[in-house]
């Protein structure tokens, strides 16, 4: 499981605003455009590349941030392991979190590389 990411937490902690998502649900799809991260407020994700679970995200960790940052479609498939609920991160406010709290995009990139590694070790 990824490290929890505490700006996440914190994003989660504070946000009043969420998505029920329920277990086995889509919460995105390979190959679809994204324009949003999502921030786990409580439950559990799997991120799923070409059919195989490459991590499994929990209360106050990110996902889909790559879409976000680089506009491209999504490389990877997101469905509720659990029912949960997520904190989505558009990319105005994902802006707004790292001027607030410069520690957030640390995090993030955190992330990205131990996923990319995670990756990596597994080709």
């Amino acid at each position: 499981m990824a490290e929890t990411s505490q700006a996440g937490a914190s994003v989660a902690r504070v946000a009043d605003d969420f998505e029920a998502f329920a277990a086995g649900q889509h919460i995105f799809t390979a190959g679809q455009p994204g324009d949003m991260m999502y921030v786990v407020k409580e439950g559990e994700v799997e991120v799923v590349i070409n059919g195989k679970i490459i991590d499994t995200v929990g209360p106050g960790g990110i996902l889909g941030e790559m879409a976000l940052i680089d506009k491209r479609p999504r490389s990877a498939t997101a469905i509720a392991k659990t029912d949960c609920k997520l904190v989505s991160v558009n990319e105005q406010r994902f802006q707004r979190l790292v001027q607030q709290t410069p520690h957030f995009a640390l995090q993030v990139m955190k992330i990205m590389a131990q996923r990319l590694r995670q990756m990596d070790a597994q080709a």
